[in-house]
This record gives C-alpha cells, structure tokens and sequence, in this order.
C-alpha cells in the first residue's frame, strides 16, 4: 500500500484505530484531571502529602496490568473480539459513571475505585488491539497500521492531559470533567460498533481463572519463545525509557527551564510529535516489511539525544530576575533552549523507530493461536519495566543525590548495552522465530 494513510479508508483499521484512540485519550483526560485534582484541592481536605495521593494513583492504574494481563489475553483469544471489545465499552461507560459521581461530590476513595477499573478495562482491551490488527491487516499493511497505531497513542495521550488542564482551569470544572469522560466513553462505544467481525483464534480455549498461575503459565510459554520474549523485553524497555523522561518532565520544566505549565505542555508535544514521525516513517523506511532493520537506528538516537540532553540542560544558564515563571515565548530567546527542544523531539522520534518494528514482530511472529496471550505477557512485563523505571528514578535522584540532567545521562548510556544486547539476542532467534510461528501450539 503505497500510502499508510490510505488504510483510514477501510473500517477493518479505522473502527479499531478510533476506539484504541478514544479509549486512551480518555484513560489521560481522567488521570490528569484526578491528579491535578489530588493535588491542588484533595491532599489540602485530607491532609495528605501530594505525592504520597499521586504515587497511590500510579499505582492503583498499573496494578491491573500485573493481576489481569495473562487472564485477558486468554479471553481474547478465545472470544471474537468484536462483540468482545463493544462489551469492554460498555464497561468503559459504566466506570465513567461512576467517576463522574466521584468528581461531583468530590468522593474521592470512589475516585480511586474508577481509577482501577479504569486500569482493569485498559489491561483487557491491550490484547484485544494488538492481536486484532494481524487478524484484520494485510502483510504488508501490519508496519503501516503499527505506525499510526503508535501515533494515535502518543496523540491520544498528549491531547488528554491538555484536554484536562484545560478543564481544570474552568468554574465547575468538576462537572466539565464528568462530563467530558462520559461523552468520550459513548464515542468510544460508538466506534466499537463498527469493528468488522474476528473470528476467535483459539474458541476451544479452557480459560483459567486463577490470575497467579495463568500469569506464571503465560510467562513460561512466552519464555519457550526466545524470540518473541526480547522482542517483549525490548518493548517493556521503551516504556521503562519513556516513563524516565516524560515522568521527569514537569520537573526540569520549572526547576531547570524556570517554565510554566505551557512550558511542560509544550516539551511533552515535541516528544509525542517525535514519537508519532518516527512511527509513521517506519512504512516506508522498512518498504511495508516487518523487519528489525530500524531497530539499531532508533537504539542509537535514543542514546545520542539523551546524552546531549545532560549537556544541553547542563549548558543552561537561566536567570530569572523575578518570581514569575517563563512562558514558551520567553523560552525560544534563551542561548541553548532550542538544542534542548531538538533532543527531546529527536528522543520521541527515535523512539518511534525503535517501537514499531518490535511491535509489528511480536504481532508477526506470535503463534497465531496465542496471540492475544503474547501481547498479555507483553503488558506485563510492561507493567514491571514502568514500576522499575520509578524506583529507578527514586534511586538515582534521593538515593544517590544526582542532578535531573544526571538520570538522563545515565539512562542514555544504559541504553547503549541493553539496545546492543537486544539486538544481538533477536538476530540470534529470529530464523527459529520464523519456524516456531508455524507450528501448531497447544494449549
């Protein structure tokens, strides 16, 4: 297909391309408004520390992702996923309820409530996505919908945490929240509707109910696969990657760049409309295959420009005469702001180079009859990585007494042996990969 975007024509990709994208634009618009709600109004009325309220918020998201992973890929590969998806949706509308009726009087133990479930009904719609385009892609379309996938994730997630600053800054924002939530989770429901029917790949499929031993079994299984099991750790590795410098962001926004919130609004689109670059010039850069070939390329960048990042930030010398914070414009006059504007755009698009092929390879190379289970024991292992990543953070910046710019070198150069270990590992299993896909893989 000579055009990614051609495939928009089809509703086989755009029904699920705009559920994916309502469902995360949503997941954002009500993490972002809860966490600037706990902490500009909540932490005050129950006398918590902000960042005790908003790391339990973090955490009640992830959680669902280690509990329920291996249990929802099963359920999508047993299941037809589009009926399966429309009732994940329904779902969806019934969790907004419930944090509209939280936001409006201000409950916020049932605001936490939302939050997990709102986590859970992201961990079971994961292996429904990623084990749908395969299924309904041409080979030659797989790396182009990939990358619009990513893109569309990467916008959806810049646009919600906008959407709900905005709507933070409004009188009854609260309403406007409840509001919005609920009529992003209706278009969602209503994109659902048109998914093109799937068949189930595995209907056969006995599901086990116990989360702890049909994680573990789902572990084991992707570990039988070397190939696809550094092609899962390579991807947890972006999110480890991503979660270290987006999560830092804010911070070295108005500590380092002395910016405002239009300042930390602007660096996360640099990085998003890096990211969404990258993904989409993986098509053509790979020639519609599925192939590693980008992967060296997006290792390196992710390295160089976090390195240059440390010197760019190091190089900084910011005064500012008066409390007032810098605005964007302020920002663009300054010596040695635009190199650090570079790096961090630079960082996203490198990102979207490394991403895609994984991605495209894991939906590729996955047993057709356990696909769903894959992208299962993908988003677990995701879940680590970005638990990992904050520990990491908290280690590196208290523990250890380093500067932001510090923890971002330091990220950069163990980029560098982990991406030359992944990619010595998938070129040693890919031609194994190629054979194990075709077989016949009993549950």
């Amino acid at each position: 297909m000579a055009n990614q975007f051609q495939l928009f024509k089809h509703r086989r990709f755009n029904a699920m391309f705009f559920t994916q994208f309502l469902g995360a634009f949503n997941d954002n618009i009500f993490k972002q408004a809860l966490i600037l709600v706990l902490t500009y109004t909540a932490a005050s009325q129950l006398g918590m520390e902000v960042s005790i309220l908003n790391n339990l918020a973090a955490m009640l998201f992830i959680l669902p992702y280690f509990l329920f992973s291996a249990l929802a890929g099963q359920i999508a590969d047993k299941f037809e996923k589009s009926k399966l998806t429309q009732f994940i949706k329904l779902l969806e509308l019934v969790i907004m309820a419930i944090a509209a009726v939280g936001f409006v009087f201000e409950w916020y133990a049932l605001l936490f409530v939302a939050l997990f479930l709102m986590g859970t009904h992201s961990t079971f719609f994961g292996p429904i996505k990623y084990a749908y385009l395969p299924q309904a892609m041409k080979e030659d379309e797989l790396v182009g919908a990939n990358g619009l996938f990513q893109m569309g994730t990467s916008l959806a997630i810049l646009l919600g945490m906008i959407i709900a600053g905005v709507l933070t800054q409004l009188s009854q924002s609260l309403y406007w929240i409840s509001v919005t939530v609920l009529i992003v989770a209706v278009l969602g429901y209503l994109a659902a509707r048109y998914i093109p029917t799937m068949p189930a790949m595995q209907p056969n499929l006995n599901i086990n109910w116990n989360i702890i031993t049909t994680s573990l079994s789902t572990i084991r299984y992707l570990y039988s696969l070397p190939f696809l099991f550094f092609v899962i750790l390579g991807n947890s590795w972006f999110w480890f990657y991503g979660a270290t410098f987006l999560t830092q962001t804010p911070e070295f926004s108005k500590v380092i760049l002395q910016g405002d919130e239009s300042v930390v609004i602007f660096l996360l689109t640099l990085f998003s409309v890096g990211v969404s670059i990258g993904s989409l010039l993986c098509k053509s850069l790979t020639k519609n295959q599925v192939s590693l070939r980008l992967l060296p390329f997006g290792i390196a960048g992710l390295s160089i420009f976090a390195i240059d990042l440390y010197f760019s930030l190091s190089s900084l010398n910011i005064d500012v005469n008066n409390s007032a914070l810098l605005g964007i414009r302020d920002l663009f006059g300054l010596n040695g702001s635009w190199r650090v504007f570079a790096d961090l755009f630079f960082l996203g698009f490198s990102g979207g180079l490394y991403i895609v092929p994984l991605y495209a390879s894991m939906q590729a190379y996955a047993p057709k009859s356990h696909r769903a289970r894959i992208v299962g024991a993908n988003n677990i292992f995701n879940a680590i990585f970005m638990v990992t990543s904050a520990i990491f953070a908290i280690v590196i910046l208290n523990a250890l007494g380093l500067t932001l710019p510090q923890l971002f070198l330091v990220t950069g150069l163990l980029n560098i042996a982990f991406g030359a270990f992944l990619y010595v590992k998938l070129n040693k299993h890919i031609k194994d990969a190629v054979i194990q896909t075709n077989d016949v893989v009993s549950s």
